[in-house]
């Protein structure tokens, strides 16, 4: 498996879900993921880090709330948000960094 930092640095825009089996709203997001994923297809790599299992990469990038959603591109914060976020919020948010 490729590790975190070469997904993100990939030409592609990179939705990464920082949640918790624990957290409701992650919960809620699970469908909303899911749908964005089979909508863009090969154009978005979407990845779900739990913040329970991998507490480095929630601290390094600061994640201080679950559901926090970031976008990356080359490597690069380029769209972050706590809470749940609607589908078609984040299918323009990846379409503008496509």
């Amino acid at each position: 498996m490729a590790k975190f930092s070469e997904i993100i640095n990939s030409g592609k825009p990179v939705l990464v879900d920082f949640s918790a089996a624990w957290c409701g709203p992650c919960k809620m997001m699970n469908p909303i993921l899911l749908e964005i994923a089979n909508k863009m297809g090969d154009k978005a790599i979407i990845l779900k880090v739990d913040v329970d299992e991998q507490p480095q990469a929630a601290a390094h990038y600061e994640v201080q709330s679950v559901p926090t959603l970031l976008l990356f591109k080359n490597g690069v914060i380029k769209w972050r948000q706590s809470g749940v976020v609607p589908a078609t919020t984040l299918e323009k948010i990846i379409l503008q960094n496509s």
